[in-house]
């Protein structure tokens, strides 16, 4: 049988792939951060993955901390996900019916989340969150969204404000303004921005306020103590709704994502990534209540042929049965490792950098307190700072050519996944010194 995938005809090499990505798909990536825009050089081209690891397709092997932005906590290519994706496979890939894996999918992201009592698939994050502020609009009767600067809810326009990550790469300037041509003034004129970290004062005309309770799009910033108690409480005062987007923390925190973590139970929830498997999946909660705003129950129309993918549905429960306490302490302890290891590698170095990490996630900005304060960056403003040194790039390529793959952008954060061994954490602690001491020296 011939590789639909890998023809005998293509160009095997990552520039002759990228040149010939190029003539067919604008700037030869379907998603912009690819590119390397911000980092220079070439893309890589990923052929396989098998656990910690990923190989291109001139033969190169990575130890991978990209894990698809976080979605393959697993790993890549796990056992128990691919036989289940398989066995899926067998009975069909899409119906535009109900099926047994929606239900099955539903009941588990209830039974984990408290507070949560219905949900809607979709087939992304970013409808997971157009969906979700469009629901508390519907339930509340008013207009106004909240968001923080520097937290991404996907790319509709309403939401393509200070959205950080990728576009955060080519702004130029924060406050209630697109982030892309095609967004109007009007996609927006409802969209309030406003600092992380810093509890806003709110009125009647505020139907949600949205935000990450863990900042993961811009580097790696933790709510500050009493941040998200704060919304709860601002939230409650005038009757708007509190909306965790937990597409990247959602069973990455814990067996309860965010919620369990912070302590602090939103009105609506927003899921991606991991609930899929790797593959492409997105989810929205809310009360009973709430959700009964919904067609066909309410006014709140949503709709998708895709939604409720009977192999992402399938891919997922078999993600989430693995995912129980012990596995979250396993990652915990992995992500602690890896982030005490380049602490020590940049300490050592002479190089000013923090490496914060929140549970399983990790990050790095470089600098020091004069960059962004003593503690790290707290807002998408002090992340900027150290973004500006222009440090990361080095350390991209440095890491890259010894083996190691992290995202091709400083706005990012590290995955950590279960398959990462104690070899591949020496390995990347190693290589990590190495650079660290090659920057150092520049």
């Amino acid at each position: 049988m011939n590789d639909p995938i890998h023809p005998p005809d293509l160009p095997m090499t990552n520039a002759a792939l990228y040149e010939r990505g190029l003539v067919h798909i604008p700037g030869g990536v379907n998603s912009p951060v690819r590119a390397f825009r911000s980092v220079g050089g070439t893309p890589y081209f990923v052929a396989r993955g098998q656990g910690a690891h990923v190989w291109d397709v001139e033969g190169t092997r990575f130890i991978d901390y990209v894990q698809s932005y976080g979605a393959s906590i697993l790993g890549h290519a796990h056992p128990v996900v691919i036989e289940t994706i398989q066995q899926a496979a067998t009975h069909g890939t899409t119906f535009g019916a109900p099926t047994v894996g929606e239900v099955r999918l539903a009941e588990e992201l209830c039974a984990r989340v408290p507070g949560m009592e219905q949900v809607r698939l979709t087939s992304s994050g970013t409808e997971a969150a157009m969906s979700a502020i469009r629901l508390a609009r519907g339930a509340t009767g008013r207009a106004t969204i909240v968001k923080f600067e520097g937290n991404y809810h996907g790319h509709s326009d309403a939401l393509l404000a200070s959205a950080g990550s990728g576009v955060a790469e080519g702004a130029s300037v924060t406050g209630t303004t697109p982030d892309s041509a095609g967004v109007t003034a009007g996609a927006i004129a409802d969209t309030r921005i406003e600092p992380y970290n810093v509890v806003p004062t709110l009125d009647e005309s505020v139907a949600v306020v949205c935000v990450e309770p863990v900042a993961a799009n811009m580097g790696l910033v933790p709510p500050v103590p009493g941040f998200l108690e704060g919304l709860r409480a601002e939230c409650d005062r005038v009757g708007a709704l509190l909306l965790f987007d937990e597409v990247i923390t959602g069973f990455r925190l814990g067996v309860d994502g965010a919620t369990g973590w912070s302590g602090v139970t939103p009105d609506v929830w927003c899921f991606g990534k991991i609930i899929g498997g790797g593959l492409p999946v997105g989810a929205f909660g809310a009360s009973a209540a709430i959700m009964s705003n919904i067609a066909p129950l309410g006014p709140v129309y949503q709709a998708g042929t895709l939604s409720g993918n009977p192999l992402a549905t399938a891919a997922g429960l078999a993600v989430l049965s693995q995912l129980d306490q012990s596995a979250y302490d396993r990652l915990i302890s992995i992500a602690d490792a890896l982030a005490q290891g380049l602490r020590a590698a940049f300490a050592d170095a002479g190089v000013a950098a923090v490496v914060p990490r929140v549970g399983p996630l990790v990050g790095c900005y470089f600098g020091d307190a004069s960059t962004f304060g003593a503690d790290g960056p707290v807002d998408f403003a002090s992340a900027a700072a150290s973004v500006a040194l222009g440090r990361y790039p080095a350390f991209f390529h440095g890491m890259l050519e010894r083996g190691i793959a992290m995202a091709p952008g400083p706005w990012e954060v590290m995955f950590p996944s279960l398959a990462h061994s104690d070899e591949d954490l020496r390995v990347t602690i190693e290589a990590a010194h190495e650079v660290a001491t090659t920057m150092s020296g520049a």
